[in-house]
Order: C-alpha cells, then sequence, then structure tokens
C-alpha cells in the first residue's frame, strides 16, 4: 500500500497532468460558478443557539438595474441544483500540514517577491501571446483572441498608468473598502482593482486625449453606478456644455448630482434624447448620437476592469504589503449595452428556469480567449499561475469560477462590485490610487445607512471573520467567549466535562468593544494578518499552485475546513433570519 505522502504526490502529478490541457472544455465541476463558500454551515455544531450568517454579504436584496430577482432568499437554503449538492471543492477537506511545515520562510518570502508580471520592463504574457503557444490557441487559429495584458501599474499621483515611454495606457487605479470575507488580505490574498473607460471618454470634442476629460468622465460614471451625488473639486461646467450641478446654469460645479429623468424617444428616427445627465468631450457627441447610452446603475458600453489577486508579502518594516507575485490576473470588458427592459427580461427568463427546471445547471457561452458572457453584456476572462509560477490562460472551467459572482447575485452593481466601494472626495487622493502607494492604515469603517459600520456588522452577524470559520486570528482578536449559563451551572457542566469529555458546553462569542472601537477607526487593524499568519496562506496557496487543482479549490488553508457541508440535501434550510443590506 503506497503511504499517505506517496499518494498525494502521485493525485497531484495527475492532477497537473489534466490540468494543462487548456483546450478540453469537460468538466470536472459542471457548478464550478457556486463558490466554496456557499456550502459553509450557518449552525454551530457546538452550540445549536448559534447561528452564523456570512450569505447576507453576497445574496442580498437587489437595486436596480440588477434584476436578480429573490436573490436574499437564498440566505435561507442551500438552493443548488442537484449536480451541486455534493460538495465538489474538495480541497477544502485536505490537510496540508506536512506540506507547509516543509516550506520555509525564506522560500517562500523568495517566491512571492519573484515579479511574474513583469520583466525587464516588459509585460511576459503580452511577450508570449503574441508568439502564442499552440496549447492556448483554443481555436487553433494562431492568433490570441482575447485580452492582451498593457496595464504596467506605473501609476502617477492620481492613479493613472503609464507604459515605459510614459503614454497613458487608459488604466486607472482606484482604493475601495474590500468585500466583505474572502476579499479580506487576512483570509488569504492581497489584490487591486484598475477601470478603463473608451478611448471617447478619455477625449476632448476634438478627439484628442484629454486627463481632465477623462477623470471627470469617471466621476460622472461612478455617481450613476452609485446612484448618489458626489462632492468634487471645482469644475468650469462652461469648458464642457454640462450642467454637473443641475442647477440650471452653466457655473463652476462642485458637485456632480446625481438627478434623473426618463429620456425621450423619437419613434421616427428610434433615438433618445434629453438627457438629464451627460457624459463630457467626445462621448458627449456619442451620447447624441446614440453609439453610447447612458442610465443609473450601469456602466457605458466598451468599460473595462482589470483585478490582480496577489500573494501576500512583508515589507523590510514588517509591515503587510502586496507582493510583486501574482495568483491570478482577471480581466471584464462590457460589450453590450442593455437597457433596463432587457435586464429585467433577463432577470425573469432566470426566475421561471429556476421554477421550471430547478435542476438545471446555468451554461455559459465563451472560451479560454475571449472569456465567459454572463449573459448582461460582460465578458469574464482571466490568467493564473502554471505549476512553476507562470501567468498562463486560466481553462474555461477555471474561468466558469468566476461567474456566479458576476451575474446571479444582489450585491453587484451592473455585475461588479468594487467601484461602488470607491473611497470618495476628502480621502486620500480622492480615492484615486494604488495600493502600493498607501495602504489601510487609519482608514475609517465605511458607514451604513443605518449607522452601523460594516466590516462591525459583518462580525456580528457571522460571529466570525471568513466564511469557514477558519480564522483563529480573527477570532482571538475580536472575540471573546461567553456563557449561556449562570456561573454556577457552568461550573458544575465544567466538572461533569472532566468526568465526560462528550458533555457540550453552551459557548458562545462576544465581540470585544475595545477592538470593534479599534477597528472602526483603522480597517487594518481587521484586515491584515500577522506575518505569521501571511507566509502560512501563502504556503498554502502555492501547493494548490504546484497541484495545478484549482478546479478542486482555491482556498489557502493548511488543516481539513470543518465549518463547511460537505453534501446538503435539495432546498436544505440554513435556519437564518433573512438580513437586509
Amino acid at each position: 500500500m503506497l503511504k499517505p505522502s506517496l499518494l498525494s504526490a502521485l493525485c497531484a502529478l495527475l492532477l497537473t497532468a489534466d490540468e494543462v490541457d487548456l483546450k478540453n472544455t469537460h468538466l470536472v465541476n459542471e457548478t464550478a460558478y457556486i463558490t466554496s463558500q456557499c456550502y459553509t454551515k450557518t449552525e454551530d455544531e457546538r452550540n445549536p443557539n448559534i447561528l452564523h450568517n456570512p450569505c447576507f454579504s453576497c445574496h442580498s436584496k437587489n437595486k436596480i438595474p440588477n434584476y436578480t430577482l429573490y436573490d436574499d432568499d437564498l440566505q435561507l437554503a442551500y438552493d443548488f441544483p442537484a449536480p451541486a449538492l455534493k460538495n465538489p471543492w474538495s480541497n477544502l477537506f485536505l490537510d496540508r500540514s506536512e506540506a507547509v511545515r516543509n516550506i520555509g520562510d525564506a522560500e517562500i518570502l523568495r517566491y512571492v517577491r519573484e515579479d511574474n508580471y513583469r520583466r525587464d520592463g516588459k509585460i511576459i504574457l503580452k511577450e508570449k501571446l503574441a508568439h502564442l503557444p499552440s496549447a492556448w490557441d483554443a481555436d487553433d487559429n494562431g492568433v490570441w483572441d482575447g485580452y492582451v495584458p498593457d496595464c504596467y501599474f506605473s501609476f502617477d499621483r492620481e492613479g493613472f498608468d503609464k507604459d515605459p515611454n510614459g503614454a497613458y495606457t487608459g488604466w486607472r487605479a482606484f482604493a475601495y473598502y474590500p468585500f466583505l470575507g474572502t476579499f479580506w488580505p487576512t483570509n488569504g490574498s492581497t489584490d487591486d482593482v484598475m477601470i478603463r473607460l473608451a478611448p471617447p471618454f478619455q477625449e476632448d470634442e476634438n478627439g484628442k486625449f484629454d486627463k481632465e476629460v477623462y477623470a471627470l468622465n469617471l466621476l460622472i460614471v461612478e455617481a450613476l453606478i452609485k446612484q448618489k451625488s458626489l462632492a468634487i473639486d471645482p469644475v468650469d461646467e462652461k469648458r464642457y456644455g454640462v450642467d454637473l450641478n443641475q442647477n440650471g446654469i452653466l457655473d463652476i460645479a462642485r458637485e456632480i448630482v446625481f438627478h434623473w429623468e426618463q429620456p425621450t424617444y423619437d419613434a421616427t428616427t428610434m433615438k433618445l434624447s434629453h438627457f438629464s445627465m451627460s457624459y463630457v468631450g467626445k462621448a458627449k457627441a456619442l451620447l447624441t448620437s446614440n453609439d453610447y447610452l447612458i442610465a443609473p446603475g450601469l456602466y457605458p458600453k466598451d468599460t473595462e476592469f482589470l483585478h490582480s489577486v496577489r500573494y501576500i508579502d512583508v515589507s523590510p518594516k514588517g509591515e503587510i504589503v502586496l507582493a510583486p507575485r501574482m495568483k491570478e490576473l482577471r480581466y471584464a470588458k462590457k460589450l453590450f449595452w442593455y437597457p433596463y427592459f432587457q435586464l429585467s427580461n433577463a432577470g425573469m427568463e432566470e426566475v421561471k428556469e429556476k421554477e421550471s427546471s430547478p435542476d438545471n445547471v446555468d451554461k455559459y457561452v465563451g472560451n479560454i480567449e475571449t472569456g465567459l458572457n454572463n449573459k448582461l453584456g460582460w465578458y469574464y476572462q482571466g490568467f493564473i499561475e502554471d505549476a512553476k509560477g507562470e501567468l498562463r490562460p486560466q481553462s474555461y472551467e477555471e474561468t466558469l469560477f468566476c461567474m456566479g459572482c458576476h451575474s446571479n447575485i444582489g450585491a453587484t452593481a451592473d455585475s461588479t462590485f468594487v467601484f461602488q466601494r470607491k473611497f470618495e472626495k476628502g480621502t486620500y487622493q480622492n480615492g484615486w490610487y494604488h495600493w502600493s502607494e498607501k495602504g489601510f492604515k487609519n482608514i475609517r469603517d465605511r458607514m451604513l445607512p443605518n449607522g452601523e459600520s460594516e466590516y462591525v456588522r459583518y462580525l456580528k452577524n457571522n460571529n466570525a471573520g471568513d466564511e469557514f470559520r477558519d480564522n483563529r486570528e480573527i477570532m482571538e482578536k475580536f472575540f471573546v467567549k461567553g456563557w449561556e449559563k449562570d456561573e454556577a451551572n457552568i461550573q458544575k457542566e465544567l466538572l461533569a466535562k472532566l468526568e465526560n469529555p462528550n458533555v457540550r458546553l453552551d459557548a458562545f462569542w462576544k465581540l470585544k468593544k475595545e477592538a470593534i472601537k479599534r477597528l472602526q477607526n483603522d480597517i487594518s487593524y481587521l484586515l491584515l494578518p500577522s506575518v505569521s499568519r501571511a507566509l502560512t496562506l501563502d504556503k498554502a496557496y502555492k501547493i494548490i499552485v504546484e497541484e495545478q487543482s484549482f478546479r478542486y479549490g482555491r482556498d489557502a488553508h493548511v488543516a481539513p475546513v470543518t465549518n463547511v457541508h460537505k453534501e446538503v440535501k435539495s432546498k436544505q434550510m440554513t435556519h437564518l433570519e433573512k438580513i437586509e443590506q
């Protein structure tokens, strides 16, 4: 019989051999769009009176034009199609303790500090895609038909990216509140996000690049996505011919006022006119011609996002920072602009399909080059590490992993997560900067309309700092163990437990007031792991890379995860009460 370590190594070799075939579209996990976090146990097995709700973060009441109907009901049940009832994310249940111990701290630091995106000032993937490996050529036409990385991560003081010749690439970095749970660095990865609007949004009326025009159009898009008015630095409206502050005259605007009225539709010309809000520069003229359209909650056509997911590095001062090495480079582009009625129809079709055929699996059209279509106008594509740590295209199945979150949940705005969470005027650089310039230190927790702060609310509702309740560091930092019974009964139970280890004590976790107060004034206290935890998470993920076992899960962990169902029943209830966002 093979030793467990040899068996594990053999499995890893088999997985690697299988994964490198990027042209193979056979799905091992046909429901890869349902994340591993969705299998979280909401009930505490040690205390049935304690419930954990991380589900509300994603599955919330939709805001128009997000027509993901009844998504908040998913807080109440594991409403999976039949093929997903058995948890396919088997990496969660592996013990990687020995493998992690075999990687030294110096070794992992060398690894994460190697830049696998740029080499000698050039973008590695750009060079590779220009000389396309046949294994990456999905349609065998000799040409890469998807996104070619062109962001140099060389940002000016306003977050605009420049190429080695000093020309603007169009990409602009922005700072934001990281989405809840999984996306906190303390739970495994650092990351960043860049946005790029189409060339007409970067140009003046004459088609010449104009940084001020571009910056203003980005703010207009931000106001539309957030569906709120935004304070801005003073702008002379006469220069652009647009009444940004909606006061009826062209003057100096210090605010982009969010005010929307339905535009007029001309049945003869079949065009919309009399927009209550407008872009500026060349995009303004193209809005008039309807080459581009505008509406609250929607990005303009051809908007792009770039998202790098990275390892965790440690600075010479012992601070947690972004690592040069990327785990993934994720890309999205909005190729089609759908009006509200089409988005509404798509939402209704989704509901009807689920009701009539609840066990049908979602299908997404696309391939590893062009990406997958989320049915709402966006295409998603990505690159991920190969076994040697070089970035390669994601397989179809690995990209399918992204699609559930970017198409069918209530928490998104036009299929995206973070631009609506961008920092605004009054923060550092008004929110336009890359995390490498400034980290999370001394950033206050995000205030919600009900007066709560967001991250505190998550800790309170989840009774933990991650979906799997696996982050002991957060538990020890923010929670103290409490007891449901009075002191006399506790003493009695403790004595009983000494005699019988199977006696269960009804413990629960209470938030520490001092820790909460510190978090509310400095989110880094929650978001950043200790150096020890950071290196451990880096090592755990590197093992997955070496195995190339992404299709079985990408979550970095050492011991088997216990607060996750290996299997659920059809429409199994969570026993949670719905939490409104």
